[in-house]
């Protein structure tokens, strides 16, 4: 029986394909990020205007915020690769019952929300948390002896507990590609643990490192829910500083102008992970 031919589909121009996605995004993103850009440099009438920028730009309250969000980000990012570096190590070369289970439990706190992990110290770290609870009890003081979840190092904690996992799973992709008998080498001619790991492990684990470094500074940077969900005493942070600005005075102007130098830095940033990401090499870039 002769096969019925089928009518010719029509398929849109090349160009099609190109513009819709763009036209979307315009739609989506680029216009209100536009709206954003132009109310930090302009006037009420649209007018270029860049001397109220540069006075937010050089007030205390800004540059404060902007020594906070690095001083914090900077630090929370190197408790993600220090944390997250040796887990890495322990989780791929010590053998110990469970330690599938412990790598997926870690890995579930990247689907976790934010402010989950900052209520959980809440009631484990407050002022009436369970640690605090149990050392008044034990030592008879009326004062909560551990103090620093409302505060900076608070924030820090929370961060590193969130994001160490962007770490861990890009080094452990690193250390399943390392030959076991360099280390089995290594140990059979008397190379002790910490020589193994400065020689072999940590050179392997540079470019994941790196990567996973990047985009913990990048989510950190702008990380808004821990630092709001904690309340730390005097501690804002640049999306703080914006979303006080815009919602609690009102202050839009401002808010536009201290977001718009929030994205500046979030995109030299951001330029910095794909880097890092090119470094990588043989790494999926999924995993990180």
């Amino acid at each position: 029986m002769a096969e019925v031919a089928r009518p010719p589909r029509l398929r849109p121009p090349g160009s099609a394909w190109v513009l819709l996605p763009l036209m979307l995004s315009a739609a989506v993103f680029f216009y209100p990020l536009a709206l954003v850009l132009r109310e930090a440099v302009t006037d009420g009438t649209g007018t270029l205007h860049l001397e109220r920028a540069l006075r937010v730009l050089n007030s205390h309250i800004f540059l404060a915020a902007l020594t906070n969000t690095l001083r914090i980000a900077l630090a929370s990012t190197l408790g993600c690769l220090l944390l997250g570096f040796v887990l890495g190590v322990v989780l791929t070369y010590v053998p110990f019952p469970g330690r599938a289970l412990a790598t997926r439990l870690i890995e579930t706190f990247i689907a976790l929300p934010t402010f989950l992990i900052t209520l959980a110290f809440t009631f484990i770290y407050g002022s009436a948390g369970i640690v605090n609870e149990t050392l008044m009890q034990a030592t008879g003081v009326t004062l909560p002896p551990l103090d620093f979840l409302y505060s900076s190092w608070g924030v820090i904690l929370a961060e590193v507990t969130v994001y160490m996992p962007f770490v861990l799973r890009p080094l452990m992709a690193a250390f399943s590609t390392l030959d076991r008998a360099q280390i089995e080498v290594a140990s059979s001619l008397g190379a002790r643990a910490p020589m193994i790991v400065r020689r072999i492990l940590l050179p392997a684990a540079l470019p994941a490192l790196l990567a996973g470094g990047s985009l913990c500074l990048l989510l950190t940077v702008n990380e808004f829910g821990i630092v709001l969900f904690i309340g730390a005493k005097g501690v804002i942070t640049l999306p703080l500083l914006v979303y006080s600005k815009a919602i609690q005075e009102f202050d839009y102007p401002t808010a536009c102008v201290v977001a718009s130098a929030n994205l500046v830095l979030s995109m030299g940033l951001y330029g910095l992970y794909r880097f890092a990401l090119n470094k990588v090499g043989g790494l999926n870039a999924d995993l990180v």
